[in-house]
C-alpha cells in the first residue's frame, strides 16, 4: 500500500510529511460543531482516495452515535471548556 514511499526522495518524504501533518493539525484543531463533519480532506491526503460510496447510518442509529461521542469527550475531556453556540452553516462547502 506504501510502495510510492521506495521511490521517493528525501525532500520528497518531507514534503509528504509536512502535507500530512498540516492535515492532521487541521483536523485535530476541530473544535465546536466541526468536530462532527465527514472529512475528505483529510482522507484524500492518503496516495489511495476514499471510496465515495459510503454507508450512512439511519437516523436512529446516526443520532446514537452522535450521542456517544459526545459522551466520550466529557470522559476524554472532562475539563474542556463548554460552549452553547449554535450550529451555524455559513461557509460550509454544501
Amino acid at each position: 500500500m506504501d510502495e510510492d514511499l521506495k521511490n521517493m526522495t528525501r525532500s520528497k518524504l518531507v514534503e509528504e510529511v509536512k502535507k500530512l501533518r498540516q492535515g492532521i493539525r487541521a483536523h485535530r484543531d476541530s473544535t465546536g460543531h466541526s468536530l462532527c463533519w465527514f472529512h475528505p480532506d483529510l482522507w484524500n491526503l492518503l496516495p489511495e482516495k476514499y471510496d465515495p460510496e459510503i454507508s450512512i447510518p439511519d437516523w436512529p442509529q446516526f443520532m446514537e452515535g452522535c450521542i456517544r461521542f459526545r459522551k466520550s469527550l466529557d470522559k476524554q475531556q472532562p475539563e474542556a471548556p463548554r460552549t452553547k453556540d449554535e450550529f451555524n452553516d455559513s461557509g460550509l462547502p454544501f
